[in-house]
């Protein structure tokens, strides 16, 4: 058995994973990074990079057929399913080299291929090594979670694991579990030829803002998608091209079946109770992302609970690099500032409180401005002009906004910046941005905010009389 001692044991080379270890042997610590699958984790090879690829087939093929309001007659794409899938598996590829074992040994990392299980409070196993560490990072992230519905085990099924590995195109996909990817996948193997039925237990895209959820909802459902609400699956079965789904009101025959109904952490290979790490469905940690049985153990990303996301990950990162690295023990994770969206079309973006969360936590302080993509030139001009902005303020500082456009992944930066700096809306309203950009629905929401306090107030009016009067 080969024995290594070292600074930081990461255990997982996903994004949060290669971020710590990326950061702490750059600034000088020993590191040793364990990973038993493939490099890059979830993100890279399931997640987002290959969502977001097949996303990107997909609108070029809904393009095709929505050209008429510019003057481009409207034509049936000719989609290649197997084609869509090798843009996904070539986008992967061109990511992967920044998260290779070859990269990370170049920067130096001792890179190990094998899964990190703890044999006591100070050391980690991985394969025939055993790590001794000052400190580990647990960061093996999350993976589909298939609850035990009926039939389930002897039914053929994909998740996010392995749909894009699917290169026939299916006739008709079923779809359980209404969320964000759950969305996601029905629009974009709907413009992409399939027959898709969404059936969600609860409400479709029940985690978002209601009134900016339903855009995306009609959206999808003019598109084609049928959305099933309040119907558990309560039974599945069937063989790969004739699949049935039996709910409490009805039955649904497809020809393909996805399960995205949610993440489970990937916590079971750990033996964590041997390395003295308190746990229920993710680590148990302070607010420094420290382990609160086991001070030597931090966690990043889906291991640490909360916000399932690549870039909470890499915020978690930096905070465990500034504590164990830098010993800036005062180095903290908040969730208050940190967006997320959902890359539907239009797309769907949130930072901060909710409506829901303001109105609990500020009350009447609370005041809501919106304004819509429609009355933006630049959404005008594109045909652009389905959705809106939403911001959620007390005593003039954004504490929420959510947005459903075109591009609200891209708009909601500006929000999420002016939340995390503590910023008042003058800070968006003052800001100059070139003309015409959907950047500009940012400035107009700011600009929703002060327009009554300027031109509904008796005193402003007063004050410009008089200066209009007096002043030479």
């Amino acid at each position: 058995m080969k024995r290594i001692k070292t600074d930081i044991c990461v255990i997982g080379a996903g994004s949060g994973g290669l971020s710590v270890a990326a950061g702490a042997v750059q600034m000088g610590a020993q590191v040793v990074l364990l990973e038993g699958h493939k490099m890059g984790g979830d993100c890279l090879n399931y997640g987002c990079v290959p969502s977001k690829a097949l996303i990107a087939a997909a609108k070029h093929a809904h393009a095709m057929g929505s050209g008429a309001p510019f003057g481009v007659a409207p034509v049936d794409p000719e989609v290649n399913f197997a084609k869509a899938k090798d843009h996904v598996a070539s986008v992967i590829a061109h990511i992967a080299p920044v998260d290779s074992q070859e990269r990370f040994e170049s920067l130096g990392c001792t890179v190990i291929r094998e899964y990190g299980r703890f044999i006591s409070p100070t050391e980690v196993q991985a394969g025939e090594t055993v790590i001794e560490a000052r400190r580990f990072v647990i960061a093996t992230g999350s993976g589909p979670f298939v609850p035990p519905i009926p039939g389930i085990e002897d039914t053929p099924h994909y998740t996010n694991e392995t749909i894009f590995d699917l290169r026939e195109r299916p006739e008709h996909l079923i779809i359980i579990g209404g969320g964000p990817i759950g969305m996601e996948m029905a629009q974009a193997h709907r413009r992409l030829g399939c027959e898709v039925t969404v059936i969600e237990g609860a409400k479709a895209m029940g985690k978002d803002d209601p009134e900016l959820a339903a855009v995306v909802l009609d959206t999808l459902r003019a598109e084609g998608v049928t959305i099933v609400e309040g119907q558990q699956a309560a039974r599945v079965s069937g063989t790969e091209g004739a699949i049935k789904v039996e709910t409490d009101g009805a039955t649904y025959e497809g020809t393909h079946l996805l399960m995205a109904v949610g993440r489970k952490v990937n916590l079971d290979k750990l033996d964590l109770e041997r390395g003295n790490v308190a746990h229920d469905r993710a680590v148990k940690l302070d607010d420094r992302l420290r382990s609160v049985s086991n001070k030597r153990v931090y966690a990043v990303g889906d291991c640490a609970g909360g916000l399932q996301f690549t870039h909470v990950a890499g915020y978690h990162a930096g905070i465990i690099v500034r504590s164990c690295v830098l010993g800036l023990w005062w180095a903290k994770a908040s969730t208050r500032h940190i967006p997320w969206a959902t890359y539907t079309d239009p797309e769907l973006a949130h930072v901060g409180l909710s409506e829901a969360q303001a109105r609990e936590e500020h009350g009447a302080n609370i005041e809501i401005v919106r304004f819509p993509y429609e009355e933006n030139d630049r959404a005008l001009a594109e045909g652009k002009t389905k959705g809106l902005i939403k911001v959620l303020v007390v005593r003039g500082r954004p504490v929420g906004a959510s947005i459903v456009g075109a591009h609200a992944g891209e708009l909601i930066g500006m929000w999420a910046m002016a939340i995390a700096n503590k910023q008042k809306m003058s800070a968006i309203a003052g800001t100059v941005l070139p003309y015409p950009t959907l950047g500009e629905i940012n400035k107009r929401a700011a600009g929703a905010y002060f327009s009554p306090r300027l031109f509904e107030n008796p005193t402003v009016k007063t004050v410009v009389g008089l200066v209009q009067k007096y002043l030479p």
